[in-house]
């Protein structure tokens, strides 16, 4: 079964039409029961949005669809999660497209220094590019939510000396997910990149096993980085966002209207996120400095210089493909 971006026009379409008779229906069927995991900190937007959505659903479903959300990683790190959703054992979890592997392309919304603003970024995620990247996971068995959460973008905090040029990379040890692309990223920079999850960061940080991290704003609030770091440089080399990803098998066997609810109110939310997300980088810069850490306003420009001479663009436009790559580039310009 192939899925478009009419497709999942359609769920939104019909909402007017499946809300007259959904009450009845859901009263009348099976209660749906749906458990929801993230590894966002409970007071972190993805999380606070997602359990205002489920109390919305509740409601309009009159107590009909039940969706538990559980923060924090209690049911597992994101790769697990992610394993348990694929497998049917996890009905939903957001996580970046980045933290796995089935479609590797997906991971294209992490090129360094691609998305200038967030205009750039929505255009793309919520049109033809977000369209196609959602595609491929559905043939992969996994439907993907047309509205992405905004994850921010990533900036660089260091214990020590802070990061102003490409030079200041090198050797140092920085903390990155477990995935190629910030790997090479980060070693075409100069630097040492240093595969942890993010469970791990804290004390890694704190023990000195990495110099540095690379995060956004609003989770290195959340998580209290500022209180293992003294610098942290606007780098913004790299945005972020969760999917909300659920198995096919368990998208299909919901009924259409409560579908069209859980559909409408998790939409809703992603986008309040975005909104949140926003507000919250603004308060965290003002709560992070207060904390004691130094704020660096940072000249791009060198960076992706780096990078597009040692050939690191071309390299992940080989690897992404060409029709995902002109797709980015249709919506952020020549990289």
């Amino acid at each position: 079964m192939n899925i478009t971006r009419r497709t999942f026009g359609t769920f939104a379409a019909g909402a007017a039409a499946g809300l007259i008779a959904a009450t009845g229906i859901l009263r009348a069927a099976s209660k749906v029961k749906l458990r929801y995991g993230t590894a966002f900190p409970p007071t972190h937007p993805g999380v606070t949005r997602i359990v205002e959505a489920s109390k919305a659903i509740a409601a309009r479903s009159e107590g009909a669809i039940d969706l538990q959300v559980y923060p924090g990683s209690q049911l597992g790190g994101e790769s697990d999660m992610f394993a348990q959703v694929r497998g049917g054992a996890l009905d939903l979890m957001s996580t970046s497209s980045v933290n796995q592997t089935i479609v590797p392309f997906a991971a294209i919304n992490a090129v360094a220094f691609a998305f200038p603003t967030y205009d750039h970024v929505w255009k793309a995620m919520d049109g033809n590019l977000g369209d196609f990247v959602r595609k491929a996971f559905f043939e992969a068995g996994l439907f993907v939510f047309p509205k992405m959460l905004d994850n921010g973008y990533r900036n660089i905090t260091t214990g020590s000396k802070p990061i102003l040029t490409p030079a200041d990379l090198a050797g140092m040890k920085i903390r990155v997910p477990g995935n190629q692309l910030w790997v090479t990223l980060f070693q075409t920079l100069g630097a040492a990149p240093t595969p942890l999850n993010f469970g791990e960061l804290y004390a890694a940080l704190q023990t000195h096993i990495v110099d540095g991290q690379e995060n956004p704003l609003a989770l290195i609030q959340s998580s209290k980085l500022y209180e293992v770091q003294k610098h942290v440089s606007m780098t913004g080399h790299i945005w972020d966002g969760h999917h909300i990803f659920c198995n096919n098998r368990r998208w299909s066997a919901i009924p259409a209207e409560a579908q069209t609810i859980i559909m409408e109110e998790l939409s809703t939310a992603a986008v309040n996120e975005r909104a949140d997300i926003k507000a919250l980088n603004e308060q965290a810069r003002i709560d992070i400095e207060a904390a004691g850490l130094t704020f660096h306003t940072v000249d791009k420009a060198p960076f992706r210089d780096v990078l597009a001479k040692a050939g690191f663009y071309a390299s992940w436009k080989e690897k992404f493909g060409a029709e995902a790559w002109g797709l980015l580039e249709k919506d952020v310009g020549t990289l």
